[in-house]
């Protein structure tokens, strides 16, 4: 919920990329919020893995401290871990999303931040479009012209979200967590993350993510929140 301007800044600030096999555009604007909280990567060539890309947006909440962590930082946790060098790609996206999550609980910097982050992540390797996300920001692809989505929206109403915020301890009004937050998974919102009785899988709001593999010829890809977009 929190502070909104009185009008929303429209200013656009837009870049493009491109090499033998992509073209790629973002543009971002930070509309109604007091400040602007969200972040994005578009790598045609990941440093660590030439032959793989990755894109995404990051929709920050409460701050923009852990959207432009992740920005910085999911896609090294992604390739510098055990199972994308075995080519295990699904795996090494959870392991990253996992172990961003715990490098920020322990960063000083990042642990007390009330902010948090969706993040929906597109990797492209072998010709085969990895998608990760958690939270409500989306991902849709176009296949001959038909628009396919390939991503979930994690909402405090889904039944089986709601049951697990519960079973936690908290509790979900106006189709949001604790009245609060509109979203039932995320990285950050570490308040949301310490009930010591639980699991981290158990939490009133967790990070295990949805992933879609996606093999067929693509006509775009577009991964969007409500202020950002890339195409």
């Amino acid at each position: 919920m929190g502070q909104t301007l009185g009008e929303p800044i429209k200013t656009k600030h837009s870049s493009t990329c491109c090499n033998d096999q992509f073209k790629v555009g973002s543009s971002s604007m930070q509309g109604w919020r007091m400040t602007m909280e969200d972040a994005h990567t578009h790598l045609l060539a990941l440093p660590d893995d030439e032959n793989a890309s990755f894109f995404a947006v990051y929709d920050g909440h409460g701050g923009a401290k852990v959207s432009e962590y992740a920005g910085v930082h999911l896609h090294k946790k992604i390739v510098n871990n055990k199972f994308y060098k075995e080519d295990k790609i699904s795996e090494a996206i959870q392991h990253g999303f996992l172990d961003l999550d715990k490098q920020m609980i322990n960063d000083d910097g990042i642990k007390q931040e009330m902010s948090g982050t969706t993040a929906i992540t597109v990797l492209i390797k072998n010709n085969i479009v990895y998608c990760g996300n958690v939270g409500d920001s989306r991902a849709v692809s176009c296949i001959n012209s038909v628009a396919m989505p390939l991503s979930f929206d994690h909402k405090p109403g889904n039944e089986d979200e709601q049951k697990r915020i519960h079973d936690a301890g908290g509790w979900v009004e106006y189709n949001r967590v604790n009245g609060n937050l509109a979203l039932s998974r995320a990285l950050g919102d570490y308040i949301y993350k310490r009930n010591d009785a639980k699991l981290a899988k158990d939490q009133i709001l967790i990070l295990i993510y949805f992933l879609a593999n996606l093999t067929k010829m693509l006509n775009f890809l577009l991964l969007h929140v409500m202020e950002f977009g890339i195409a």
